[in-house]
């Protein structure tokens, strides 16, 4: 089938409608070159091609063949939502393609998309487990069959590929699907057979857009049932599946850490949509409650491996941390919405933080190989468990939720950086390439993240009005300077922008300086894990040493010299061209205790040891090289 003619930029994972209560829309954008092309680039020339390889040899494509009758053979997979992870395939792919993927890429979604339509049932089911492996059964295992979660993420996928293709085969597809969830599932009384949740929220957020799309509103009114659902006991009232407490009520996040966030981001969608004044306080509460007291430095969220949920308040592990990379993009969709909801520069600082520490780990420089746990400190001598909670990069793994959820975050990124209103256009993350809000377009020069020089240029503009363009100034940035015309300016709003307002003309400039002098952090002293200890940063990026870097000894026995200045130093040799900061360290001296570790606190203090130069690479490039021991936190003398 020819492809519809589209604009230039089509609508990205969210389009809001033209009714919704959000302060901010998003603007497009384009990435021309710098940091985030070149991750794009390895994505698009390696990790989203290799996919359906990776499909294949798994048994994900053979499962949708057994479903359709083209093919003899057992269900392949370890999980009931397999299906998934061709979903968000197909979801990376339909983002590329927007961008001008290859006709051997086109092939493939068109191959691929055709074995999804083939595998529906004819009232619309689609579950290639249940189809296969229960017999039909349907609904039964609400709490751990994923059927809603796979349905989700089928919804996104084909709201992706009409989007970005004008295609309708895989939208035809979602649309019978969902009209089959809104013929079952509803409310006591409604009249529908079953009043059920998913175990894994994700079913919401995508009917919120299946909605935006079409234009049907009993999706709307679907995706509002099913988050309201939860914390009814449906599940067992267990936090673990978000069941424990209705989410207007919540005061924190719990459980486990995509589900919890996959159904906050619906629950921003749905008060965009709605204007639902309760629902939007419980976002802004839950979100401020999770940032305070349950976030990693580096944006990773989850502290435990048991259950992958959140632990308590302040319970932070450095070496046990859990960090799944689906958790930090899935806190990436979720601030995404919330600055569009509310305006509010502090969401799409989280976003950036996560963006270049959290969620960029979880995929190797090359784009072949993956961390499903992104922990904070991997100590001398480690042994690792393997599997999918190895702290070392694997090809693929058993439950391969993680790569492609990384390749439709990447694919779809031009997505997450600006926004516009009546007023004018918002920059939120700093990219070179170009920014465009209606008529207004402004093209960015930088080299973001490594230097914090912005050089803005109008390229189109209104010459009858004035406009404001707003500029986000980071969380983390002490001090900067915008020079616009004769004016400078060195201070922003109180909400984190600094907004520039005048009758522009193409060819008006604006330079936006940041501070990008290395720092010390420290935690909030109830973070037990870290205490006595400070992380190095600088700009956006966490770093981290590697025990490769330090070679004599490991890093267990590393101390940092806070009384002496941290040094910066480029280095193209290193990891595909990094900025790297250097420290004074020392190692200490372990003294003989014997058999037994432990010593009076009232012994004098161990002496001194050597003096050490410390490279402190940033956090996303580690486990690239040779394994071995890295950590974030380091003591202090």
């Amino acid at each position: 089938m020819p492809r519809t003619p589209l604009a230039q930029h089509p609508a990205g994972p969210i389009r809001l409608g033209p009714d919704a209560h959000a302060a901010l829309r998003p603007a497009t954008a384009e990435v021309a070159e710098g940091f985030w092309q070149l991750r794009r680039e390895v994505n698009a020339g390696t990790s989203i091609p290799q996919g359906p390889g990776l499909l294949e040899s798994a048994g994900n494509l053979h499962n949708l063949r057994l479903a359709a009758g083209t093919a003899e053979g057992e269900f392949q997979g370890a999980y009931p939502f397999v299906d998934t992870d061709v979903y968000k395939w197909l979801e990376a792919a339909s983002w590329q393609l927007a961008q001008g993927g290859s006709p051997e890429l086109e092939a493939d979604v068109d191959r691929i998309v055709s074995l999804v339509a083939a595998a529906q049932q004819s009232d619309g089911y689609l579950n290639t487990w249940f189809q296969l492996v229960k017999g039909g059964e349907r609904y039964q295992d609400l709490r751990w069959g994923h059927e809603l979660y796979c349905a989700g993420h089928l919804v996104q996928a084909a709201v992706a590929h009409h989007r970005a293709t004008g295609r309708t085969e895989l939208l035809d597809v979602a649309v019978k699907f969902a009209d089959h969830l809104d013929s079952v599932f509803g409310p006591p009384g409604s009249g529908k057979e079953i009043d059920g949740i998913d175990g894994h929220p994700e079913v919401e957020t995508a009917l919120v857009e299946l909605y935006r799309e079409t234009g049907e509103r009993r999706y709307l009114d679907l995706a509002g049932y099913f988050v309201d659902r939860h914390g009814h006991g449906l599940l067992g009232g267990e936090a673990y599946c978000q069941d424990r407490v209705p989410v207007r009520e919540a005061d924190n996040v719990e459980g486990h850490a995509v589900r919890q966030l996959y159904l906050l981001a619906a629950v921003a969608d749905l008060a965009t949509e709605t204007g639902e004044a309760e629902l939007r306080a419980a976002a802004e509460r839950l979100w401020h409650a999770m940032t305070t007291t349950k976030t990693h430095v580096t944006g990773g969220l989850g502290a435990h491996h048991d259950w992958e949920d959140f632990g308590d308040p302040y319970e932070l592990p450095n070496e046990r941390a859990y960090c799944e990379t689906c958790a930090a993009i899935a806190s990436i969709q979720w601030s995404w919405r919330m600055a569009l909801l509310t305006g509010e520069a502090r969401y799409s600082d989280l976003v950036e933080r996560t963006l270049f520490n959290g969620f960029l780990a979880g995929v190797s420089l090359d784009g072949e190989r993956w961390l499903y746990v992104n922990p904070l400190q991997v100590r001398d001598g480690h042994t690792d468990p393997g599997g999918d909670q190895s702290a070392r990069r694997t090809r693929w793994f058993r439950c391969a939720c993680c790569p492609p959820n990384v390749m439709r975050l990447l694919a779809g990124l031009e997505h997450y950086l600006a926004s516009g209103d009546e007023r004018g256009l918002q920059i939120h993350q700093y990219v070179t390439g170009r920014y465009t809000s209606g008529p207004i377009v402004v093209r960015a020069e930088t080299d973001y993240p490594w230097d914090g020089t912005v050089a803005l240029t109008v390229e189109g503009t209104p010459t009858d009005r004035p406009w404001t363009l707003s500029l986000r100034i980071p969380q983390w940035c002490r001090d900067f300077r915008v020079r616009c015309g004769q004016e400078t300016y060195d201070r922003a709003a109180d909400d984190g922008w600094l907004r520039l307002e005048r009758t522009w003309a193409p060819g008006d400039r604006v330079v936006l300086e940041l501070s990008m002098e290395p720092r010390l952090t420290a935690a909030d002293p109830r973070v037990d894990a870290v205490r006595g200890c400070v992380a190095i940063e600088r700009g956006p990026l966490v770093h981290c040493l590697e025990q490769v870097d330090h070679p004599g000894g490991g890093l267990d026995d590393i101390v940092l010299d806070t009384g002496r200045p941290l040094a910066v130093k480029h280095r193209p040799d290193l990891l595909g061209g990094v900025t790297t900061v250097v420290a004074a360290g020392r190692r200490r001296r372990t003294p003989d205790r014997g058999w037994w570790p432990y010593a009076s606190a009232d012994t004098a203090t161990e002496p001194d040891g050597e003096s050490v130069e410390l490279t402190a690479i940033p956090y996303y490039a580690w486990a690239n090289r040779e394994d071995g021991s890295m950590r974030v936190w380091l003591p202090t003398s």
